[in-house]
């Protein structure tokens, strides 16, 4: 495969967290990555490691996806380093552990939950699809939660739910305006994937038990992973305005 061929994925989020085993996953299958951190710098440069002593490639970049001039400066950084963006997966998104009643949010928590996980996939979109048009197509994954599709209450995490079931309608939206350029937009659903096992493989959770999943046992980065890898291929170019749940039987009560 010659150097201009190889497609690039921009994870967002990738630096911690589930986007973790994307990267790997991704870099793989041979994809270039930019890989985005908001704070996270050491940790977005020693995966960025990794990946380079395995032979792929890698853009760290800083920047927060909930400011608009952020996701502009980074989008022509990595189109100024490769010239394209292929795959586009917002793995990113804060959430408030404390149950907080709705009316107890102050205003920056509902902004903090709203523009980082809603907000700035709006403005990720729009800087790179017209990118994706030019090219002939392109993938868009975005994450939510167990459920997210049915819109069901979520007493105590209502700010987070309020911005990821808008980010259904987002991807659902999006996935019916840019079939035609060849684009598909797609959900992940992850189950309740806590750390250590964020960043695992499904071997290291094979033998462990965890009560709250049905499956039995942990739900791991590469549980996801795999899921956004197959979304990717090319031969996926069928599936589009789906919201895929990886959740093990999790279901949010």
């Amino acid at each position: 495969m010659k150097h201009f061929e190889k497609p690039v994925a921009w994870v967002v989020g990738g630096s911690k967290g589930l986007g973790v085993m994307v990267v790997k996953g991704l870099a793989e299958d041979g994809y270039r990555i930019a890989i985005n951190y908001r704070q996270s710098r050491t940790a977005a440069q020693k995966l960025g490691m990794e990946i380079e002593n395995r032979g792929g490639e890698v853009l760290v970049i800083q920047g927060d996806v909930s400011q608009v001039a952020d996701v502009r400066r980074m989008t022509k950084e990595i189109e100024a380093t490769w010239g394209r963006i292929d795959a586009l997966v917002c793995a990113a998104g804060p959430f408030i552990f404390k149950r907080t009643p709705l009316t107890d949010f102050t205003d920056d928590e509902w902004q903090e939950m709203i523009a980082g996980n809603l907000s700035g996939v709006f403005y990720l979109i729009r800087e790179v699809i017209p990118m994706m048009r030019k090219q002939g197509g392109g993938r868009v994954i975005t994450f939510g939660f167990p459920e997210a599709e049915s819109i069901r209450a979520w007493s105590g995490y209502g700010s987070y739910a309020v911005a990821k079931t808008g980010l259904v309608s987002l991807t659902k939206t999006l996935a019916a305006e840019e079939i035609h350029h060849h684009i598909t937009v797609n959900m992940v659903n992850p189950g309740d994937i806590r750390d250590p096992f964020k960043e695992a493989t499904i071997k290291e959770a094979r033998n462990r038990k965890d009560p709250r999943t049905p499956a039995g046992r942990p739900g791991t980065g590469e549980d996801v992973a795999r899921i956004v890898r197959f979304l990717l291929h090319p031969d996926s170019d069928f599936i589009t305005g789906a919201v895929i749940p990886v959740t093990g039987g999790f279901v949010n009560e």
